[in-house]
């Protein structure tokens, strides 16, 4: 399972990677998206890797995230009580467990918005013209986005 923030915007870019991040459902910086491991997925997200932070997330983070910023139709807060009243799972821990694990989709959820607004990353990028490799904000992250996501809660 894979966490996609869009950390650049995108004036003056190619229309292919404006398409791309289209598809992907990121219209704004600082959305996030949860996507599957799949092959379609992974090429999208090469195509896209110079204005986007990728990595693999875990339950603990998806749980945070979904408490915290995630939204119902309606703009609705994303709460223990709607998932039991909706759906098999006990609670949003038990819905993140299974996210992370790769069992569920967002898409499983009736109602949940697919893409998460989150704040900018507190103490701010490092900055969003260098890979994370090389000291800046962009492309894979490893489980490193986990704390990224985190700082944006």
């Amino acid at each position: 399972m894979y966490a996609i923030v869009q950390v650049r915007g995108v004036v003056n870019t190619r229309r292919e990677i404006k398409d791309t991040l289209k598809m992907l459902r990121l219209h704004h910086v600082n959305h996030c998206v949860i996507v599957p491991d799949t092959p379609e997925y992974l090429g999208m997200i090469r195509k896209v890797k110079d204005f986007v932070a990728y990595g693999e997330v875990d339950a603990a983070t998806v749980e945070t995230i979904l408490r915290t910023r995630g939204r119902i139709v309606g703009d609705e807060p994303f709460t223990d009580e709607y998932v039991k009243a909706n759906s098999a799972y006990k609670d949003i821990a038990d819905f993140a467990q299974s996210l992370a694990t790769g069992e569920s989709r967002l898409s499983d959820m009736p109602g949940l918005k697919p893409v998460l607004r989150l704040h900018p990353p507190r103490k701010g990028y490092k900055t969003v013209k260098r890979t994370f490799s090389q000291g800046g904000a962009l492309g894979y992250y490893g489980t490193e986005i986990n704390s990224l996501l985190y700082k944006m809660r």
